[in-house]
């Protein structure tokens, strides 16, 4: 039992090592021909680099192997390859139709993530796992945004009675029936896990544009997507390579940030923490490399270093455990830096409801307050099922 286990343990060290190789900017074909042995695990492999978000990368990197892995294998990632292709050109086709939609409604919209991202990073919409569209619009057009996607067959997650009410959900989501199409539309009242309120008009006025499938589509801006990413990474506690994988890519010489932009953005939205641990773990994991005159910005914070080696360890672990609930509390109040405003925080995302706090059928009639008041207590309630399993 214990020669097993050994085994096990073995594999996923392995499997860990070709998910850093593909990773990093500049993966070595010679290298991973070496740790891809004839023993090697391929299923648990494949199973670990989707878990990840890298199958992309790592199907990539498959075709410059040498010897090529076996026919069953590259069967399989190709199969993969096709369904990927299939639905990221199902959803940069209904992103085309709803930004000349929206256009017209005179409603801006921004794309980040997804697709946008995948260009930007990979030079390819379908490099990069994802399942959805997000956008941005003003909270000030969320009702109209959501009428205009009813209108267009959608069905909305939260009932425009909630928009109405003021509550504000993680995300807008809306599902096309009969359909593998979800998009999310974010507004600034969703970006609930910037330290600070995000001024939405700043990410419209710094607002570019990113060439998918040759046409422009309206973007955030290079430093406000590193941001936002690092932001989405400290908010699922970066339990996906992936995430560290796009902050080394946007960072990379060929993207060339303006970093005194990147350091402001962070400031504005008090997430100076959360970029300096991005950055620390694209280094420290993946050997992304900073400006010179930024290794002092990275490197001058103590609760980063140990952070960054805490998030490594665990994503690295043969044997991951979930993050237990005092776990995950302790981690919001160091992601904000100081004992009182790191408190502060915890407590506003603690006390901020969200869709799954409301009463399913009385979302816009039961008080806010009997929403805030009931999550923390349903948050105890999901992440000690989770630590016990």
């Amino acid at each position: 039992m214990a020669h097993t286990s050994s085994i096990t343990r073995n594999n996923r060290e392995k499997e860990w090592a070709v998910l850093v190789e593909c990773a990093s900017g500049q993966p070595s074909a010679p290298h991973l021909s070496v740790r891809l042995q004839d023993s090697f695990d391929w299923r648990e492999l494949l199973a670990r680099a989707e878990q990840q978000g890298m199958l992309g990368l790592l199907a990539e990197q498959l075709k410059n192997l040498n010897p090529p892995p076996r026919t069953e294998i590259r069967e399989g990632v190709r199969e993969w390859q096709r369904r990927q292709t299939v639905h990221t050109l199902s959803l940069t086709a209904e992103m085309f139709r709803l930004l000349e939609h929206f256009a017209s409604l005179g409603i801006e919209v921004l794309v980040t993530k997804g697709p946008v991202l995948s260009v930007r990073c990979y030079g390819d919409p379908g490099m990069r796992q994802y399942g959805d569209i997000d956008l941005i619009v003003r909270d000030k057009d969320i009702q109209r945004s959501t009428e205009a996607m009813i209108a267009l067959g959608y069905t909305p997650k939260v009932p425009v009675t909630a928009i109405q009410a003021k509550k504000s959900p993680g995300e807008y989501v809306f599902r096309k029936p009969n359909a593998h199409v979800l998009i999310e539309f974010h507004t600034e009242r969703t970006f609930r896990y910037h330290p600070r309120p995000l001024q939405i008009e700043n990410l419209f006025q710094r607002r570019v544009f990113v060439t998918v499938d040759g046409r422009d589509v309206p973007a955030l801006s290079l430093e406000d997507e590193l941001i936002l990413i690092c932001v989405h990474g400290a908010k699922h506690f970066w339990e996906r390579l992936m995430w560290i994988a796009d902050v080394a890519a946007l960072i990379s010489p060929g993207h060339a940030p303006d970093w005194d932009r990147v350091v402001a953005v962070a400031r504005e939205v008090g997430a100076e923490r959360i970029l300096r641990l991005g950055l620390r773990l694209a280094s420290d994991v993946l050997g992304a490399d900073l400006p010179v005159h930024l290794e002092p910005f990275k490197r001058s914070d103590g609760a980063v270093s140990r952070l960054a080696a805490q998030i490594t360890s665990r994503l690295a672990s043969p044997e991951p455990r979930d993050i237990g609930i005092l776990q995950r509390a302790a981690f919001r109040v160091r992601m904000r830096g100081g004992l009182l405003p790191g408190a502060a925080y915890l407590f506003r995302l603690l006390l901020s409801p969200t869709e799954e706090d409301w009463t399913a059928g009385k979302e816009g009639n039961r008080p806010a307050l009997l929403d805030a008041i009931s999550r923390p207590f349903r948050l105890a309630r999901k992440h000690s099922r989770r630590s016990d399993n």
